[in-house]
């Protein structure tokens, strides 16, 4: 992100260099399993897959296995392998077609009394559980998060009709039973996030899992940010966009990155000082008058970090003194200027153990205030095994955001590995920014990265519509393109664009567009 050289590197380069690590039901699908009557000594049951995608799918299996004690007995479906306890079903027209919202049934005999576990349907999990069973109580009603400390999370619900106890599951692991209406779980991470449904159950049976609810501990940095957030980038240069104050950023932005803190001759030591050309383009803005705007900002309630390296940085912590090199500066230049935090924007490779030793340092320093952003190119968070992933996850309990530039890189795959997406799409946005909340970071750790518009990027500019799009099926679910996540993250931290100097240029339609639509998310 600085007076780029744009590069655009192809589908299949990438497709053969990097694979993301989750796979997921692209389209959707769902499958549930209900009993049907009892039949000697086991019972009768069937399971139901629903395409509850927007596109047809085909050629689709439902996977699952049997608890000790219970086998799969007569089929009458297509039955592709079982292994074990392990069992994979096909749709008995397998090479047919589910259109959608359409549903198909299947069945089976089970000898013994297991309810099937571990289900996943065409490699994501299935999500709609098990299904009511003759004789089972009504399922649990209003599952919510009562209460949490930075090391529990404590659930309610209301009373089920028939229920003699209650499950409480994370995923497909049981984690509790109980015979009240409500379980507490301990021991966790502060800021950490735990999915849970409830079930109920009688000496007959248990019934089809609750509404899947999410609760997270207390303790997550930032406390005073709002919950979505737009970020831009302040241009501490000259180019064809347009130069401003920093004071006349416009008021939508609450998050401003000032682009860039340069290498100084000290090994890790970074340098900032408002760039001569810049100070003379504006009439000759001054470093005191900078940080004046600085405070400006801070009296409207807006966050300002510094942002080290850019597409021409070359800023390296690559040992220990370099990085106590790199947090002793970062943490000179923030008192001079009374900057929130730093953003790590270094685009010719870091080093993950010196960079986190020097971002740890400097947390250190300044204390839990202190906001740590990132801003990858897309390539850097396709694998949990690039530097970029790695010093994400090393540093989760005190970073703030990772903002990916979802442009700039031709097409990539997404979580689901089925294929390569095309940059400066909804599909684009939604699976990659899908890696990283699978794999590790907090959904409120999430967040786009977009140009601002033209002129800003050499590839992946979207209408700020798309952006919204995007974040909509990424929050709620809805107006996702063919690809759809396996599961909603309504706390998904926003949007950063590049930059705001391009927002301006283009009428700060990216800001009027996004700022608002931050707002409705859940």
């Amino acid at each position: 992100m600085r007076r780029r050289l744009f590069t655009v590197l192809s589908a299949i380069l990438l497709g053969l260099a990097l694979t993301p690590v989750l796979p997921a039901s692209a389209a959707g699908e769902t499958a549930v399993f209900v009993k049907t009557s009892d039949w000697g000594s086991g019972w009768e049951g069937k399971y139901t897959i629903t395409n509850g995608g927007t596109a047809t799918i085909s050629s689709w299996r439902v996977e699952f296995d049997l608890p000790s004690g219970t086998t799969l007995g007569s089929y009458w479906d297509a039955l592709l392998t079982s292994s074990g306890s392990h069992h994979t079903f096909a749709n008995r027209e397998y090479n047919g077609t589910l259109a959608p919202g359409a549903s198909a049934s299947f069945g089976f005999l089970v000898s013994g009394s297991g309810t099937p576990q571990n289900c996943r349907v065409n490699g994501g999990d299935c999500g709609g559980g098990t299904g009511p069973q003759p004789g089972a109580p009504a399922t649990p009603a209003n599952v919510r998060v009562t209460a949490t400390t930075g090391t529990s999370i404590t659930l309610g619900w209301n009373a089920a009709s028939g229920a003699t106890g209650y499950r409480v599951y994370e995923g497909s692991t049981l984690r509790s039973t109980v015979t009240t209406t409500s379980a507490s779980f301990t021991g966790l991470t502060a800021c950490s996030s735990r999915t849970y449904t409830v079930t109920a159950f009688n000496a007959t049976a248990e019934s089809a899992r609750s509404t899947a609810v999410t609760g997270t501990t207390t303790g997550c940095q930032q406390a005073d940010l709002p919950r979505h957030t737009l970020t831009g980038y302040w241009h501490n240069f000259v180019n064809p966009a347009t130069e401003l104050r920093l004071s006349a950023v416009p008021n939508e932005y609450d998050v401003v990155v000032i682009a860039f803190a340069e290498a100084s001759s000290t090994p890790g030591a970074v340098t900032f000082g408002v760039d001569p050309e810049l100070s003379s383009a504006l009439g000759g803005y001054t470093n005191d008058q900078f940080r004046a705007d600085v405070a400006t900002l801070h009296s409207r309630g807006k966050k300002v970090i510094l942002s080290v390296g850019g597409e021409a940085g070359r800023v390296t912590v690559a040992d220990s003194t370099s990085a106590t090199n790199f947090a002793n500066s970062v943490r000179s230049i923030m008192s001079q200027y009374g900057f929130d935090g730093v953003d790590i924007d270094l685009e010719n490779g870091l080093n993950p153990t010196f960079m986190g030793q020097a971002l740890r340092n400097l947390r250190g320093q300044v204390g839990s205030s202190l906001i740590i952003t990132m801003a990858p190119q897309t390539i850097d968070m396709q694998s949990t095994g690039g530097s970029y992933f790695a010093l994400a996850l090393n540093i989760k309990d005190i970073l703030t955001t990772v903002h990916t530039q979802f442009y700039n890189s031709g097409s990539m795959l997404g979580c689901d590995q089925s294929q390569a997406y095309s940059q400066g799409t909804v599909n684009f946005i939604t699976a990659l920014a899908c890696i990283q909340l699978e794999n590790g970071l907090r959904p409120d750790q999430v967040a786009v990265g977009l140009p601002a518009g033209a002129g800003a990027a050499g590839g992946g500019v979207v209408a700020p519509s798309v952006v919204t799009n995007a974040l909509d099926c990424l929050a709620r679910g809805t107006n996702c393109g063919s690809f759809r996540p396996p599961r909603t993250y309504p706390a998904i931290r926003g949007a950063m664009t590049w930059s705001i100097n391009w927002d301006v240029s283009n009428g700060n339609n990216f800001a009027r567009t996004v700022a608002p639509f931050l707002d409705t998310l859940p």
